[in-house]
């Protein structure tokens, strides 16, 4: 089956001007077309690839900023890339702006007409549907009041029923389930997961990391307009939620001296790409991107791996493999590579330090802040599962042996 939504190395440029910038034909007149020009550029959105089937659900989470709505406009054809490509295949429903398909003086009978007919329904088919899609909103008793009279919850209403009235082969739906009453969205849900089961392909944005477990079959992690981790909603949203929790308890999880600040740490597979998922027994690279605001003869950077009891597995450090690593003031990164790390199946985090060269100082140190998962090793029971092999010795029978991962 193909794809309903493919998206191969999407990216979106935007502009920053200056803040005195001419705004008005007069003004620009003035000022001459240098003042008209902008300061610089930046990416929303960067290399993002991601595939969506008929059926599925794509959860989307990250940061306000991180390109979530962004990515959304670019699915639903309201704003251009200016590189790689998006295909998205048959009609499209999309709850991208609360309202914003909402003329406020119109009634809100004459918007559900507009809405569905820009949407690709005739007027016959509207028709036709018109009181499911005002009984599912609620609003029997306001649907010929203008939309500027309806709140907030009314708009999401009746603009989430006329979505899902138009049988879309695909459905964006940009956090509009975070507005509204409970039994709404509850009512909500029950529609979207009625839609996928009928072949009808979602992308999700939410900030709910439950109901991205428990609704999506993919979900894609957003970071300052990159993709921070991509599949396995339960890996993913463990990932994200980790990070927010720690983020709000950032003095419980990370201590530091501000001399050297860990900036990011990444978590990678042999072909470079950021996992949240690896099985027992691969390799794994463990990269730290640092940020130095001074000027160092030597530092240790110390990277263990623990369950989520806290209890070490495996530990390293730059000392004890006799480097020494001077710093600059600049920022720079260092990689570990693990050739094999073979534990078991189960929840883990990589922790990560600098230290001073004696161990009297600590400058940067993550505590249970990148969470990641290895695959379960069927019937293993022990925490360890190196590579191995049984040999029979002195036996007249002949047997194939082979050696187990």
């Amino acid at each position: 089956m193909n794809p309903a939504v493919i998206a191969q190395a999407l990216g979106k440029r935007y502009s920053r001007y200056h803040a005195d910038r001419p705004r008005t034909i007069m003004e620009a007149a003035l000022a001459g077309h240098r003042r008209m020009k902008a300061a610089s550029h930046f990416w929303a959105l960067r290399d993002i690839n991601f595939t969506v089937a008929p059926g599925q659900m794509l959860g989307i989470i990250g940061h306000n900023g991180a390109g979530k709505s962004t990515l959304l406009q670019l699915l639903s054809g309201v704003v251009r890339a200016d590189e790689g490509q998006v295909q998205v295949t048959g009609r499209i429903g999309a709850l991208l702006d609360l309202g914003a398909s909402f003329h406020p003086d119109l009634t809100g009978r004459e918007n559900v007409f507009v809405s569905a007919i820009v949407a690709g329904l005739t007027r016959r088919e509207v028709m036709g549907r018109f009181d499911a899609i005002v009984e599912f909103a609620e609003l029997e008793a306001f649907i010929d009041n203008p939309v500027r009279t309806y709140s907030t919850g009314m708009q999401m209403r009746l603009a989430f029923a006329v979505a899902i009235h138009t049988e879309p082969d695909v459905l964006l739906v940009d956090e509009f389930l975070s507005v509204g009453d409970g039994a709404f969205q509850v009512k909500c849900l029950d529609r979207i997961a009625h839609l996928k089961a009928n072949g009808c392909a979602v992308v999700l944005i939410s900030h709910n990391v439950e109901q991205i477990q428990q609704l999506c079959d993919q979900a894609l992690w957003l970071k300052q307009g990159q993709v921070e981790a991509y599949g396995d909603p339960e890996v993913v949203a463990v990932r994200y939620a980790g990070i927010v929790d720690l983020q709000a308890q950032a003095k419980k999880f990370r201590s530091y001296s501000q001399a050297v600040e860990l900036m990011e740490v990444k978590l990678l597979n042999s072909q470079n790409v950021v996992v949240a998922e690896i099985q027992s027994g691969d390799l794994l690279k463990i990269e730290i991107e640092y940020q130095s605001l001074q000027q160092f003869q030597n530092v240790i950077f110390s990277v263990s791996v623990s369950d989520e009891n806290g209890q070490i597995y495996f530990n390293t450090n730059t000392s004890t493999s006799a480097l020494v690593i001077p710093l600059s003031v600049e920022s720079g990164k260092i990689r570990l590579c693990v050739d094999r790390l073979d534990l078991s199946g189960g929840s883990y985090y990589v922790n990560a330090g600098i230290f001073a060269p004696d161990w009297s100082e600590t400058y940067d140190y993550h505590w249970h802040r990148h969470p990641f998962q290895i695959t379960w090793t069927p019937n293993e029971q022990s925490m360890l599962c190196p590579p191995r092999r049984w040999e029979i010795v002195n036996s007249p029978i002949s047997l194939d042996l082979t050696q187990q991962k």
